[in-house]
């Protein structure tokens, strides 16, 4: 088991992902730098194992898609995940790894968002698109995160080996937020500066379609984590939706004591009746949420004792 694994998903990096592996490499002596190569074509892998890093490959094209390659493949007390456009700085990884290691912190994020990021990225809409995930995504569950979709983080063995990645692509940077925040994880921040891409350096998010990805994946995760909100809610909508139509149906009933447009009165009864299915489908799925958060915790039970098994296993060998 490695004690500082620094993880780094590639596709097409090949003008800077030298410099990011020497990078980390200088500042994290003791860590092992591992490249996963998403179908790179400008030669990215041989790059980054002429400057030292381990490459390895995921053929399924997505970040969601090497994330998940990456955290079953390698077991590490600390795992640091930085993009390879050479965006971030490799000095605050020894920062973020001691909060992982001496402090038990579980996830560590590197916010860009506090410090050089506005001034640096000069893509307007990213901008935006940060600013309004961030201010959704603490609204929707209470959290105080700073910034959601930072590619610079750093996790503990107990989270990676408990988070079930179910997205394909650059949304899972909110998925791994949302996660840590719904399961009470310990989550710290970081201010790290932010550089823009260097000349001749693509970024390869779409603003628009990754955005709308990211935005759904929100909504998802909402409904899967706050079942009793979120259907409360369409619950409600449909509630009053139903009583704005059934108003006029009754008060010409009231004038005439005749019920002149059935059609209205039949919608809004099953309207109504829609509303009250949501209501109690929330609160049952509320249930079984809970019962899956009891199941999670005893889950990071057994992950946290078979670490230290394996720790005290290691620690007999070399002695």
């Amino acid at each position: 088991m490695d004690r500082i694994a620094v993880l780094i998903p590639c596709f097409n990096e090949g003008k800077t992902i030298g410099k990011v592996v020497a990078d980390f490499r200088r500042v994290l002596p003791d860590s092992v730098v591992y490249v996963y190569d998403n179908n790179s074509t400008d030669g990215t892998d041989e790059i980054a194992r002429k400057a030292g890093a381990v490459v390895r490959y995921e053929y399924r094209q997505g970040k969601g898609n090497v994330m998940r390659r990456m955290f079953q493949e390698v077991d590490a007390l600390c795992y640091l995940i930085v993009d390879g456009d050479d965006t971030y700085p490799a000095e605050a990884a020894h920062e973020m790894a001691e909060r992982i290691l001496e402090k038990k912190v579980d996830m560590v994020v590197g916010d860009r968002l506090s410090s050089t990021y506005f001034t640096e990225n000069k893509r307007l809409f990213h901008n935006f698109g940060n600013t309004l995930v961030r201010k959704s995504v603490n609204a929707l569950f209470g959290a105080d995160i700073k910034d959601i979709m930072t590619g610079y983080r750093a996790f503990s063995y107990r989270f990676v080996k408990t988070f079930p990645i179910l997205s394909k692509g650059f949304e899972i940077e909110t998925e791994m937020t949302i996660h840590a925040v719904d399961k009470n994880l310990f989550v710290d921040n970081v201010v790290v500066d932010y550089r823009d891409r260097p000349a001749g350096s693509q970024s390869k998010l779409n603003t628009l379609s990754d955005g709308a990805k990211v935005l759904r994946t929100m909504l998802r995760l909402f409904r899967t984590y706050r079942p009793g909100q979120f259907f409360g809610i369409l619950s409600i909508i449909l509630a009053v939706l139903s009583l704005s139509f059934f108003l006029p149906v009754f008060l010409d009933w009231t004038k005439t004591g005749k019920v002149e447009r059935f059609p209205t009165l039949i919608v809004c009864c099953f309207v109504l009746m829609a509303a009250i299915q949501s209501f109690f489908s929330g609160m049952i799925l509320k249930t079984i949420y809970s019962k899956n958060r009891q199941d999670f915790e005893i889950e990071l039970y057994r992950v946290e004792n078979e670490l230290n098994a394996r720790k005290g296993l290691e620690e007999n060998y070399e002695g």
